[in-house]
């Protein structure tokens, strides 16, 4: 019995020889043999050793049948230390098995990818190249596929999205990643250029470095944002950029879908205004102007107002309504826009969808709360109906009162479908300052509530710029099936652009593994510079958002 207890750990070393290639007759005559000679074992073991004998013959059994798996590709001599690659922890996680699994293997992509689960004889065909390549690569998604003519005022929201969000369908979470890569483009286009000293010779053009993802979509108007805030001359710093305290910059732009072909598949055609988040010193200044304001022109003094008055943040209302020295208000620039087009496509089927991401959100829904009256003005009198108007917002704050969401949805009929993140504390402010009914900030509209601790790529304790992160908001959307479902398996969105930004959030074998593969993550200053300097890559859209 002693001799056999002693004997047992020397059955760890055909071990070796299980990971060869080696198939046939010989290879399960050693796996029988081995498990023979550790059963035999376990017989002659003490009672107290049964349970352990059973475990290691489990784990061998495993073994013994695993696929063998491809070699690593050698490793580039200047990559720094595995201790500097992950997320500020010295030991590897537990999901870290980079020391063993091929090509495909050395990103932790099996939730995402059925097919990295393969036998290695199928692992190295190109279409498993070509899925993982997308994976870490910045190209565009491509236009949905499916089409929604028959049903597109239902996936417009013309009942609220009954039925389409939990689970989420599919048509609807392409259309709405594609919105959300439009307010990236936005981003993209301010850091390339943020100053606005053209805003002049561009308020009626294409924004010079704006590039759609979606090329089915034209731009056709910038949009700028003025603050009636200045920042004093004693608390600029003389090392800061000119832009970050200029009180109008660019903050959006309006598209209109002039693509035959996509006009058919989504049964209609969409103009689209895109508005940008948070940016600069002023704008930021905004934000804090928290306090409750009518929103009708005609009761501009808030003093004596009714309660039950619509009111909005005067904040975002500054800066949705101030005009510029040389540009015009946003909302001027909005609504002669949006009638140009209007009078353009006179005769057809149209949407209008405003979508924005955290301050941009709140500024959308104010778009769409004045567009509704005015277009709706305009088709009682030319005896027509007025196009549906839509509101997808992502990480969005609270906007107004109760009285201004009602009149929103019920008066106006817009239609507001509010993504938001879990862990985003940006969608729970401002928080209640008033206990008076009606006097409290609220949401408007549906909401598709994700969670950043389903995801396999971000770290469970993502920090709350990642939680607001736009980026971060399109891989969960992307992966999202339903409350209580697993991350897609098919989710197929670049992880490149987290890796990119929100680098300390995510998994440390994500990031190791990305090296493995060749793939070093740019930095920020290096990808905006590559945006601004007209480069295929880093000049698509997407730039987080600078919270």
């Amino acid at each position: 019995m002693m001799h056999m207890s002693r004997a047992l750990p020397r059955h760890a070393t055909p071990r070796r020889a299980a990971y060869k290639p080696d198939t046939g007759a010989r290879a399960l005559a050693t796996r029988e043999l081995l498990l023979l000679a550790a059963a035999a074992a376990a017989a002659a073991a003490p009672p107290n050793a049964v349970s352990t004998t059973r475990t290691h013959l489990a784990n061998l059994d495993r073994l013994l049948v695993r696929p063998p798996p491809l070699p690593l590709p050698l490793q580039n001599k200047g990559a720094p230390p595995a201790d500097d690659l992950g997320d500020g922890g010295g030991a590897a996680t537990p999901d870290d098995r980079s020391g063993r699994g091929g090509l495909l293997n050395a990103l932790n992509l099996s939730t995402f990818l059925p097919f990295v689960r393969k036998p290695a004889v199928d692992e190295m065909s190109p279409r498993s190249l070509a899925h993982l390549q997308r994976l870490l690569t910045l190209s565009p998604r491509p236009s949905p596929k499916g089409s929604i003519a028959g049903e597109w005022r239902r996936y417009h929201g013309e009942d609220g999205w009954d039925g389409l969000l939990d689970p989420l369908d599919q048509n609807l979470r392409r259309e709405v990643l594609r919105y959300g890569d439009f307010v990236q483009a936005a981003y993209t286009a301010f850091h390339s250029m943020p100053s606005s000293s053209s805003a002049a010779a561009s308020q009626h053009s294409q924004h010079r470095t704006l590039v759609l993802p979606d090329r089915s979509y034209r731009p056709t108007r910038s949009l700028f944002a003025t603050s009636s805030l200045s920042i004093p001359a004693w608390a600029r710093r003389r090392s800061a950029p000119g832009w970050l305290t200029q009180r109008s910059s660019f903050v959006g732009y309006v598209a209109v879908c002039d693509n035959e072909g996509e006009v058919q598949r989504m049964g209609r055609r969409d103009i689209a205004i895109v508005l940008r988040g948070t940016a600069t010193c002023p704008e930021w200044a905004e934000n804090l102007r928290a306090g409750l304001v009518p929103v009708d022109d005609d009761d501009d003094d808030d003093v004596g107002s009714p309660q039950n008055a619509p009111k909005v943040a005067k904040g975002f209302l500054s800066l949705y309504k101030t005009a510029g020295d040389h540009v015009p208000s946003l909302s001027d620039a909005i609504v002669d826009e949006v009638r140009r087009l209007v009078e353009v496509y006179e005769g057809e089927e149209l949407s209008i969808t405003v979508v924005g991401h955290s301050l941009g959100a709140s500024l959308a829904v104010l778009a769409a709360d004045e567009l509704s009256a005015c277009l709706s003005a305009d088709a009682a009198e030319h005896r027509r109906r007025p196009p549906p108007i839509a509101v997808v917002s992502f990480g969005g704050p609270k906007t107004g009162n109760r009285a201004f969401a009602d009149r929103l949805q019920n008066g106006r009929g817009v239609n507001v479908l509010r993504v938001v993140n879990a862990g985003d504390v940006v969608t729970r402010v401002p928080a209640p300052a008033m206990a008076r009914e009606g006097e409290g900030h609220v949401h408007a509209g549906a909401e598709l509530r994700l969670d950043s601790r389903d995801s396999p790529c971000l770290r469970p304790d993502a920090g709350p710029a990642c939680c607001h992160d736009l980026e971060a908001y399109l891989h969960l959307l992307d992966g999202f099936a339903g409350s209580g479902r697993p991350f897609r398996a098919d989710a197929s969105r670049s992880v490149a652009r987290l890796l990119t930004y929100q680098r300390p959030n995510v998994r440390r074998a994500y990031v190791e593994r990305a090296r493995v593969l060749g793939f070093e993550p740019a930095t920020p200053r290096t990808a905006t510079a590559n945006g601004a300097g007209g480069g295929a890559e880093g000049h698509y859209g997407y730039l987080a958002s600078p919270t």
